[in-house]
């Protein structure tokens, strides 16, 4: 199907990394692709009213743990480690049938608050894969290296299996995860770096998230975290460096040299009292790419981007004590940055841009007054996931508030029902 979003009052989009903000235009999509963007007349589409709307680039979670919305609320109010071994104690207990339980969910969540693609690390990635081909959104996922659950020929296996499986799917990104370097041996990460070579798959990591962490990784290896993995040739273009909250300067320096990207995850890191400290300014200056991701729905607890975003800029100048993060840089990891990431060309609404994109409801008081000058600050400050109406991806609607509304919230109560069973065992 085309369609036609006429009558936008604002159409926020990156043209040449600058931001443009554009009013009272129309967008045309076409197999998928975002065809023009101005004043459209030609017929062909079928149209949908945007007026009273303002569409946005598809947020992107760049690091979640999908199906862990089974576990949310469970075990709150422990710091990491403790998490943790609490966690992974419930993990051993899963099946796939609850795991896709947990992905729904997640995805019910996402899909409508705005998020077009995610980033996922956790167990059974087909099942979750499955669960976002059947709604529609895009992911980016793949077998976990955890060396104190699963022997690494059977995640390696499982990963061949998924590359044949999802391979060809324009909606699944097959990537490598690997849980930390505290939960994967050497011999293990040297493996990961010939399969990331061999499969040119990209692999994603939690890297120094704790202090304990970068302690015991100098004492046992005598190199920081980042300079560990970089000196088994892990750190490269094809890396996603997830949280770097106690990172040193030098590292900041391998990760700009080698083209790495980086996700940051304010929320989850202040509940999980990992303090450290996220260097976005420092990463900008020095050309890396920063995303954005809300971490896990047990740590969270909340999969909201728009959350997510306030919150990254929030951190920021709580740490820093000045406004040098501003919105338009949450705006921009969620966004662009996201889809630079995935290897997409989307993240903007430009001709030949992927058609991932959000209509927010400007009928919301959070997003009133409404001007030029002031509507980004209304989407990232003010602006929550109910205030979407409307979430296309690659071209089709996949979420529209008037048709799916009442469905989805009585889908995700039936889905916890059957998540309060299991999870009752362990309480």
């Amino acid at each position: 199907m085309d369609y036609l979003l006429k009558n936008c009052d604002f159409v926020l989009t990156w043209i040449n990394d600058e931001l443009r903000i554009l009013k009272n235009v129309d967008i045309a999509i076409s197999d998928g692709s975002i065809m023009n963007v101005g004043t459209i007349t030609e017929g062909g589409f079928e149209e949908i009213d945007c007026s009273g709307h303002v569409v946005i680039p598809g947020l992107v979670n760049a690091h979640t743990h999908t199906p862990m919305s089974l576990l949310r609320g469970f075990y709150d109010d422990a710091e990491l480690m403790t998490w943790l071994s609490k966690m992974w104690s419930v993990e051993r207990e899963l099946t796939r049938d609850i795991v896709a339980l947990g992905s729904e969910l997640s995805i019910i969540e996402m899909l409508m608050s705005g998020t077009t693609a995610f980033i996922d690390m956790y167990h059974y990635p087909d099942v979750t894969a499955d669960v976002a081909l059947k709604y529609g959104l895009r992911t980016a996922l793949g077998p976990t290296f955890i060396d104190t659950l699963r022997r690494p020929s059977c995640v390696e296996n499982e990963l061949r299996n998924f590359v044949s499986k999802y391979g060809d799917s324009s909606l699944i990104r097959p990537i490598i995860n690997v849980h930390s370097i505290y939960a994967v041996g050497k011999d293990t990460l040297l493996r990961i770096k010939d399969l990331s070579d061999g499969l040119n798959l990209p692999i994603q990591v939690h890297v120094s998230e704790t202090r304990d962490e970068v302690y015991e990784s100098k004492k046992k290896y005598g190199m920081f975290p980042v300079e560990y993995l970089n000196s088994l040739g892990l750190i490269s273009s094809r890396a996603q460096l997830v949280h770097l909250g106690w990172v040193t300067n030098w590292e900041l320096n391998i990760i700009a040299r080698t083209n790495a990207r980086v996700t940051h995850a304010p929320t989850s890191n202040m509940k999980l009292a990992t303090a450290g400290h996220f260097p976005m300014r420092e990463l900008m200056d020095i050309g890396v790419v920063v995303t954005l991701g809300t971490d896990g729905p047990a740590s969270n607890n909340s999969l909201d981007m728009f959350r997510e975003m306030k919150m990254a800029v929030l951190l920021q100048r709580h740490s820093y004590w000045d406004v040098s993060i501003k919105a338009i840089h949450a705006f921009k990891a969620a966004t662009l940055n996201g889809y630079k990431l995935l290897g997409l060309n989307g993240g903007c609404v430009n001709n030949g841009c992927v058609a991932d994109l959000v209509l927010l409801d400007l009928g919301s008081p959070r997003l009133q007054p409404a001007r030029l000058d002031n509507i980004l600050s209304n989407i990232v400050y003010s602006a929550d996931g109910s205030d979407v109406d409307m979430v296309i991806v690659n071209g089709k609607i996949i979420y529209d508030k008037s048709r799916d509304y009442q469905a989805f919230r009585e889908r995700a109560r039936r889905i916890s029902e059957r998540l309060n069973d299991f999870i009752g065992k362990f309480i």
